[in-house]
């Protein structure tokens, strides 16, 4: 009778492990399978444009104004070391920086005080945060031009108090501040995220121990909510580097940033070369910012 029973479990020990691999290979074949779709979009309409415009980056600009893809070289790229694209290339960085710095500014305090009130409140102005995004970007950045007018309420407040009219608009200060407004929920919810789950035993006993306010925010609330000062910089950054639609409404024209400097090889020069060489550029340092991120701490966040 013992043999019986021990046979079967014998059998059924040694068959385990291949049971567990094919079970294995069915998870991740229908895995595959849902997944399939997402795939296709990604290959569809993410590498091959992306494959497109590296490609067009080598090409060479004819005499004629078109595009050859049959000589390849990196004449394109060379010319990305000449004063006018260096000078763009430097403006843009410098705004996508103060347009990080200013937004981080404004919403560490912000999404710290949002994850200290109550959960009534808190919803409530989660709401009030996202409600730019129910309208337009466009719009939004057309409301801004009235705003910065010369004749509209920024300028007219001014003048009531005696300081004159206000010429802000097709400024980089009309830029920027068009930038810090669009960018900004992008900047508060992931730090509100990290903020809101951090250990605040740590911050009670910090001041227990006799620690300041200061020295508590500097050694432990600021490590502790990294992750969402991170993914939150990275998120403002990157588009502010390629913004387009801001400051070519709120520029006037005046102040060229590489999305605009792109449009224009595109679309007027018709040196196409040169602008997939500086798209890809551009893709390049959002990709390097990206896993800069995922490295420096994106996967705890």
């Amino acid at each position: 009778m013992t043999a019986v029973v021990d046979k079967p479990t014998e059998q059924a020990r040694s068959a385990t492990p291949e049971f567990e691999a094919a079970n294995e290979r069915q998870k991740r074949r229908r895995g595959f399978l849902l997944a399939l779709p997402a795939y296709a979009y990604l290959v569809l309409f993410f590498f091959i444009p992306l494959g497109i415009v590296v490609a067009y980056s080598f090409a060479t600009r004819t005499r004629n104004g078109s595009t050859s893809l049959s000589g390849w070289n990196l004449e394109a790229y060379r010319k990305l070391g000449e004063p006018i694209v260096s000078d763009i290339l430097v403006r843009s960085l410098l705004l996508a920086v103060i347009t990080t710095v200013i937004c981080l500014i404004v919403a560490y305090p912000f999404s710290y005080f949002l994850a200290t009130r109550s959960p009534a409140v808190r919803n409530l102005m989660l709401v009030f945060v996202m409600i730019p995004f129910w309208s337009n970007f466009l719009v939004r950045n057309y409301a801004w031009r009235v705003l910065l007018g010369n004749d509209g309420p920024a300028s007219q407040l001014t003048q009531a108090v005696g300081m004159g009219e206000t010429n802000i608009l097709f400024t980089q200060t009309a830029v920027v501040l068009g930038l810090v407004y669009g960018f900004l929920p992008f900047m508060i919810l992931p730090m509100y995220a990290a903020i809101e789950r951090m250990d605040w035993s740590l911050i009670e006993a910090s001041r227990d121990l006799g620690a300041s306010g200061f020295q508590t925010f500097r050694n432990v609330a600021l490590p502790l909510s990294m992750p969402g000062v991170i993914a939150g910089s990275i998120l403002v950054f990157i588009p502010s580097l390629g913004a387009y639609v801001t400051p070519e409404i709120l520029g006037g024209g005046k102040t060229t940033l590489l999305g605009s400097y792109i449009v224009v090889q595109f679309l007027t020069a018709r040196n196409w070369p040169v602008g997939a060489s500086v798209s890809t550029v551009l893709m390049l340092v959002m990709l390097l910012a990206a896993l800069a991120y995922f490295r420096a701490g994106g996967r705890t966040l």
